[in-house]
């Protein structure tokens, strides 16, 4: 891998970790395009760690609270009551399902699962069901003549059952195309949660997911003969300083804005990849490769 291409990539990871577009979509797509090998899984799960980074430092002060709180919960029972230390158990809980998942499809992850027709199929689908998610909380926050305004669920309100309803929606995202923080958020949408309160703790739940499988694949990478670490690390800055700046722009975005120019976003793509493998001008089933 180039200097550039690996400055691209990196780029690319940045700017699509954390909106609801799917990174590993558009590493896969952006190689396609420009006739690159597939960058592989390995080297996604690398420089998801410069994202996760982005993310420690951005909600350093409310991690540092969870997981003082967290400890403290293992020797005083009572302390399991505070809100920082269920959200430290809550987020184990809700890291399970991707983690037993992601173990036991390891090899379809990184190989069937990065087709080209499964990424356009995933990107349209799940790109209608956040519509979907995202309208429909729209309306029950209006309410209207024949229905009541639902109010909205904050992270105060989470629950064991639904931290596993979010850890199964993240765990969506071993697929290529589906967006760790667009199932997650869309999951919370339906489950009645904010989308502020549904976006944090999709970032929160990544933290462990993230920084574990970027340790898994950096044995195996590290084990590969030919490997150029110089253009993995510029990657992995790459994607630690632009991911740094979208998670601020994101969490002001929601607050006020729909989703919906990310749907109509997905669905486009997805319509285009689908024609543009149907041409012949993008190949599939390109292998992937690592470095």
């Amino acid at each position: 891998m180039s200097w550039f291409e690996s400055f691209i990539l990196g780029l690319v990871q940045g700017l699509t970790e954390f909106l609801p577009i799917s990174s590993s979509a558009h590493l896969r797509l952006t190689a396609s395009f420009a006739g690159w090998s597939d960058p592989g899984a390995a080297f996604t799960a690398i420089t998801q760690i410069g994202t996760e980074a982005a993310v420690l430092i951005y909600f350093r002060r409310d991690i540092g609270r969870i997981v003082l709180a967290w400890f403290r919960s293992l020797r005083d029972r009572e302390m399991r009551r505070d809100p920082d230390a269920r959200m430290g158990w809550l987020v184990i809980v809700g890291s399970i399902p991707i983690g037993v998942l992601g173990l036991a499809f390891q090899d379809t992850i990184e190989g069937p699962f990065r087709d080209l027709r499964l990424i356009a199929t995933t990107l349209i689908v799940l790109g209608l069901v956040l519509g979907y998610a995202d309208y429909r909380a729209a309306q029950q926050e209006k309410g209207g003549r024949h229905r009541a305004v639902v109010e909205r669920k904050e992270l105060h309100h989470l629950s064991v059952k639904d931290g596993l309803i979010y850890g199964m929606c993240q765990a969506m995202a071993l697929i290529p195309g589906v967006s760790r923080s667009g199932a997650t958020i869309s999951g919370g949408l339906f489950m009645n949660y904010s989308r502020a309160s549904a976006a944090r703790y999709s970032f929160l739940l990544a933290i462990p997911a993230v920084l574990a499988s970027g340790v898994f694949e950096l044995k195996d990478v590290v084990e590969h003969p030919h490997i150029d670490w110089g253009p993995v690390l510029l990657a992995t800055a790459v994607a630690f300083g632009v991911g740094y700046a979208v998670i601020a722009w994101f969490m002001k975005f929601i607050t006020t804005k729909s989703f919906m120019p990310f749907v109509i976003y997905r669905v486009l793509l997805g319509i285009v990849v689908f024609v543009l493998v149907g041409l012949g001008v993008l190949d599939a089933e390109a292998g992937a490769a690592v470095g």
